[in-house]
């Protein structure tokens, strides 16, 4: 059962959330939702629950995890379909060890505002309803004031969730588990002669494909333990994330990760890691070794198909030339040498005048070689020429998928600290900012602006 937190209150919600559970979120600010949020009332017909998971954390086993400040209130019914209601932060469970159950403001500010950006820019996510608060102060590096964030997917089974019995020896829990993941979530499964190799091979290509869309916009998830890892190929649990700025292949978003694990560059090859675990997982159901690696196998192919795809569509290419991939490759290799912000490179190159090199001021500036640029921009040109590329249409496709907005680490920091004098403006602002990413919205100029000097001094953790 959730733990009620002294005199709560209202933060922020999310429409868009809202309205995928058939709730009006207007509402959400009332003191009786706010109560139920908070976990200070149960709803009827609520069973809350906490779900006990295993994992490998940083390569290494855990052994038993589970939800250790995440308490279950039920499913909801909407337009979306069902929908689970998790509180993240409502007391202890279960499984919260030396935890104290409690989220942070500032945890669930970031996850809030990373939950809906990343909705928004279309990559698999749980969601966030809305964040409720109150004065109670909990210890992390200092005392901080507590919040509950709600959020809600379909489903919160993760690759921990399989590891668990697998470790325990409980093969008919195991079985139990994926019968009811296959039954409920990919129930085309039941007709292929095994169900839970095709489960396998479906939730690997499912994560091959969001690890390459997070390649695409630049987001880095941090902490890719495999308890942090969706069944439904969702990103899930959103700590020490970030957006790449100044383009560093290495980046390493959580300062936690001493050892570059989860750096950018090691992302699409410890998803694939996370899939041999999920894999190793279910062999007492899938039975035969090569059929497991055959289900495995699709996670390389699909993940350089899809982000191939998408690189291409970022660059405003309609057609697929075999010299691409060299194309791609080099002007990384520019964008790490002159560490270009990776968001704002991108929605400027959707500017190039085919026809005048001498207008490409704004993107030459970014580098410090511009001789090196211009030689690279001369092939682009070159290959934009082969498939007759018109200016204005492809500045549209570009501006389509190469968004002008992402959620900035000093961008969120920002709201957090306006929060902590009890001024919840800017996550409203930020939120709606970051709803429509892909539009000028020239107003609001000042939020696709390059980092200032001060954010360079920001470190997330796991403790984040």
């Amino acid at each position: 059962m959730p733990t009620p937190l002294p005199a709560p209150y209202f933060v922020a919600a999310s429409a868009r959330a809202a309205a995928l559970v058939g709730l009006d979120a207007a509402h959400l600010a009332n003191s009786d939702f706010v109560d139920f949020l908070t976990g200070n009332r149960v709803p009827a017909r609520s069973q809350p629950l906490s779900a006990v998971y295993s994992g490998h954390q940083f390569g290494v086993w855990a052994g038993q995890l589970g939800d250790g400040r995440a308490i279950l209130l039920g499913e909801l019914n909407g337009p979306a379909g069902p929908m689970e209601l998790q509180l993240k932060g409502a007391g202890l469970t279960p499984y919260s060890r030396m935890g104290d159950g409690r989220a942070v403001l500032r945890s669930s500010i970031r996850e809030f505002l990373c939950s809906e950006a990343m909705a928004a820019l279309r990559i698999p996510t749980t969601r966030a309803l809305c964040i409720t608060g109150s004065d109670k102060g909990v210890m992390r590096e200092t005392v901080e004031t507590s919040a509950v964030v709600t959020r809600m997917a379909p489903s919160f089974v993760r690759f921990g969730s399989f590891e668990h019995w697998y470790y325990r020896d409980k093969p008919e829990e195991l079985k139990a588990l994926a019968d009811y993941v296959i039954y409920t979530f990919y129930p085309e499964l039941t007709a292929e002669p095994n169900p839970y190799t095709a489960l396998l091979a479906e939730v690997t290509r499912r994560t091959a494909r969001m690890i390459a869309q997070w390649q695409a916009v630049g987001f880095m998830h941090g902490v890719m333990n495999t308890d942090n890892m969706s069944i439904l190929g969702l990103t899930l649990d959103y700590g020490p994330f970030g957006f790449m700025e100044a383009f560093d292949p290495n980046h390493i978003c959580n300062h936690t990760d001493q050892q570059g694990r989860y750096s950018y560059a090691n992302q699409p090859q410890i998803g694939h890691w996370n899939c041999y675990a999920l894999g190793q997982a279910l062999m007492p159901l899938i039975g035969d070794a090569d059929d497991a690696q055959e289900a495995l196998a699709v996670y390389q192919p699909e993940f350089a198909r899809t982000l191939d795809h998408l690189l291409h569509a970022k660059l405003g290419l309609a057609t697929e030339h075999e010299q691409d991939r060299a194309l791609f490759d080099e002007l990384f290799k520019l964008m790490a040498a002159a560490h270009v912000d990776f968001t704002r490179f991108f929605r400027t190159l959707g500017k190039l005048k085919l026809d005048d090199p001498a207008a490409d001021a704004p993107l030459r500036d970014m580098f410090i070689e511009r001789e090196a640029f211009d030689a690279w921009a001369a092939r682009y040109r070159e290959r934009l020429r082969q498939e007759a590329s018109a200016d204005s249409e492809r500045k549209t496709a570009m501006d389509a998928v190469n968004p002008k907005f992402v959620l900035r680490n000093y961008l969120a920091q920002v709201a957090i600290e306006k929060a902590q004098n009890k001024d919840y403006s800017e996550i409203a602002k930020l939120l709606a900012i970051l709803e429509h990413p892909f539009d000028e919205q020239p107003e609001h100029e000042a939020y696709a602006a390059l980092p200032p000097d001060w954010a360079s001094h920001l470190e997330v953790s796991c403790s984040s």
